[in-house]
Formats: C-alpha cells, sequence, structure tokens
C-alpha cells in the first residue's frame, strides 16, 4: 500500500523503510505541511469528540498538571428508555480549553477513517500494530510529567507549538511486565526544543521523554498525534512457543513429586530435551508469520448486497496478506484463514489486495476476471471491505486508487 504519510515520514526522518524502528532517537520535518491539516485539524478532533460516546481511560481531561474528574467535562444523558451514555459536554470543555487544558484520546484510528486508514498503512509498512492517540493542548498547559512508553512512538506535530524534552535509557529494552521497575530517569538529554508544525520525531521505546506548553504563548495551542508502533519480543515468542507445547503429550502429563530426587531428574531432562525439540519446531520466524496471518479481521460496514452488489472494494487486513502460488492454485492467508484461488485469478487479486482502492470494473477490463465474485468472497471474509464514502474519504489525497 502506498499512503503519503508513510512516503513522508522516510522523507522526514531519513529512513529508508521501517527497520529504522527502535534503533534510536530521529527527528525530522515533513516535505509536505499540507498532510498535516489534511490527517486530522483541532475542530475535527472535536467534532469526533462530540459526536461519539466517551469516558476514561479513552478520553482523558488534563488541567494544572492534574487529571480531571469525568464530572468536570462529561454528562451523562439519558434516552427515553432509560439508557445512559456518557457524553461530552462541550460547552464546560470549552471551557477548559479557554483557560488551558490537555485533552487526550486514545485509539483514534477506530472513530476516523483518515487515521484508520493512515494506521493501516503504518501496519503494512512496519509489520506491527500501530494504534493512534491525539493530543491537544491549549495554552500554557502543562503535559504529562517525565515518563517512558514500553513500545516505539512516532511523533507528528500537526498544528501549533510544543516544546519537548527527550532522555536516554535508564534500563534496556524495558517492558510493561518486566522483571525489575524503571523509575530512575536517565539523566543524559538526547533532545530538547520546540516542535512546529510539520515537526516528526520518532522516539524509541524506553526513552524517557516529557512535553510541555508552559513556556509557549498563553493564547497558542498544540494538537499532535503520537503513532504507537507495538513490537513483538522474545518473550513474546517464547510465550507462543509455550502454548503450542500442549499440542505435546509429554508436556500434558502431571509433574510427578512422588518418585523422589531421581525421579525429578529424570523428568527435568525429559522436558528439556522436549523443550530443545519443541523450540527447533517453531521458529520465530513462524511465529512473525503466523502473528500476522492470525490478525482478526477488523470491523467494517458490511451490507451483504442489500442496497446493491460494491462498485468498488479496498483491502483491509490487519497486515499484506500473504499470497503464495502452488502449482495452479494461489493461496492467500489473512484475517485468520486461508483460501484458495485458481492460478488465472492472479491479476484480479493483485489488485484487489493491493491495499488501494479499487474499482471492480476496472478489475474485469484489466484482468479479464470476475471481480465481482473474487471480491464477494473477500468481502464475506473480512479481508475486503466496501469502499463507503467513509473509507473512500480516508484514502482521498493519501492513498491513490489501484492502476492496472
Amino acid at each position: 500500500m502506498d499512503h503519503h504519510l508513510v512516503q513522508s515520514l522516510e522523507k522526514a526522518l531519513g529512513w529508508v523503510d521501517a527497520s529504522e524502528l527502535g534503533n534510536g532517537f530521529a527527528r525530522g520535518t515533513l516535505p509536505d505541511h499540507e498532510l498535516c491539516s489534511r490527517l486530522l485539524t483541532p475542530t475535527r478532533l472535536l467534532d469526533v469528540v462530540m459526536r461519539r460516546s466517551l469516558e476514561p481511560p479513552q478520553f482523558r481531561v488534563f488541567a494544572r498538571g492534574n487529571e480531571l474528574h469525568p464530572d468536570a467535562y462529561l454528562n451523562r444523558q439519558v434516552t427515553r428508555r432509560g439508557q445512559s451514555l456518557p457524553m461530552v459536554n462541550m460547552d464546560r470543555l470549552g471551557q477548559l480549553l479557554a483557560s488551558g487544558c490537555t485533552t487526550v484520546l486514545d485509539a483514534l484510528d477506530a472513530a476516523d477513517p483518515t487515521m484508520e486508514v493512515a494506521c493501516r498503512a503504518l501496519q503494512w509498512w512496519s509489520k506491527e500494530v500501530v494504534q493512534v492517540n491525539t493530543y491537544l493542548t491549549t495554552a500554557t498547559a502543562p503535559g504529562f510529567s517525565l515518563h517512558w512508553d514500553d513500545h516505539d512512538v512516532i511523533v507528528v506535530q500537526l498544528a501549533g507549538e510544543k516544546s519537548w524534552e527527550v532522555r536516554g535509557l535508564s534500563r534496556v529494552a524495558p517492558m510493561y511486565r518486566d522483571a525489575a521497575p524503571n523509575t530512575e530517569p536517565s539523566k543524559e538529554v538526547v533532545w530538547a526544543g520546540t516542535m512546529r508544525t510539520g515537526d516528526v520525531m520518532h522516539i524509541p521505546r524506553g526513552y524517557w521523554h516529557q512535553a510541555t506548553r508552559g513556556d509557549q504563548q498563553a493564547e497558542g495551542y498544540s494538537l499532535h498525534v503520537t503513532f504507537g508502533f507495538v513490537k513483538r519480543t522474545g518473550v513474546d515468542w517464547l510465550s507462543w512457543v509455550a502454548d503450542r507445547s500442549r499440542e505435546r503429550e509429554p508436556f500434558r502429563h502431571d509433574l510427578d513429586r512422588w518418585s523422589g530426587d531421581r525421579g525429578l531428574a529424570e523428568e527435568q531432562r525429559r522436558l528439556a530435551t522436549e523443550v530443545l525439540r519443541l523450540v527447533a519446531d517453531y521458529p520465530v520466524a513462524d511465529y512473525l508469520a503466523a502473528r500476522e496471518r492470525e490478525r482478526t479481521p477488523p470491523r467494517q460496514v458490511a451490507t451483504g448486497g442489500v442496497f446493491g452488489p460494491p462498485k468498488a472494494v479496498v483491502c483491509v487486513a490487519s497486515f499484506p496478506p500473504h499470497v503464495a502460488q502452488r502449482d495452479d492454485v494461489i493461496e492467500v492467508y489473512a484475517c485468520e484463514k486461508r483460501f484458495a484461488f485458481a492460478a488465472k485469478a492472479g491479476p484480479a487479486l493483485a489488485m484487489l489486495l493491493s491495499g488501494h482502492p479499487v474499482e471492480l470494473a476496472e478489475v474485469n477490463r484489466a484482468t479479464g476476471i470476475d471481480a465481482e465474485a473474487l471480491a464477494a468472497t473477500l468481502i464475506k471474509e473480512g479481508v475486503c471491505a466496501e469502499l463507503t464514502e467513509a473509507l473512500s474519504s480516508g484514502c482521498t489525497g493519501l492513498v491513490p486508487a489501484v492502476r492496472s
């Protein structure tokens, strides 16, 4: 999938691909600042906040350095049937923004089609799960105190200005669930300065950082997004291998505590031998491939043809579908499933699975293949989705339509 954001991030950071993720701090500027307002504006963010039922921890507000109680900005709207929905009180939120506060909305990709498409493009690029969180700060409201994240992030300053301090590691490869705490900040300042519209920066996992508008003018604001990349570790692979042990009888037997030291030593030897076989049978490459293929399909609009057959589709698999040709059969692995198609469907599948919006009539014309039948199968299984107005809007100007 070609996405303007991915290409722009590579140029800004001086990267050729996603292999630099996590390798060190990097900073740069997007070549096209108009991309910022295309991705998100403060008013578009507030429109999302207004039209959704939100509450902590997905939506939070901070003022004077403290997280506000939800009652300070949420109302409970009761329907005539007695259903209570938490909704943001936009008047109260407006007052907080005027006096200076920070609003945080996590996982905007679940509510906004532009960010959904952007995160999917970043996932195809990085082969990692991606989520985007948004931060709108007004006046001179302080940000979060010095902290570190358990995942790599790319920060994009979409509007306004914000001051940052980034420090190095105080523990190598820290984890959320770890063997030791990581509570003492590093004293090494990697970078300190102001992020302005169009600036981007990559902060690897474990790097300490903080952001504030405390030294900016009181009438200003800042809007930035952080794309979080949750990369897999050796611990994740080992946990996956351990789950595979259930397939092998020796690991399903009870441990024998009554045979004495010699019996326990023998059992230890047998299990250790089986562990070596298990690890050899499930290499890291298999784990990474399985993780991509077994990702569940994302939620999408599915009309089932009630409003007429779809005229255009787009692949919505979380990761690029794996395609392999065996003799005269093409196998596609995606969304927890395996599909088999006749080899002659290859050119049409390449267009349908490209991640780009595609008109089915164009596929028919270019390949001579019944694209409607192929698309129906892919839509039914969650690999592709009908190109709704929202999805089309999320792609416009960012993901070009596929060409034969």
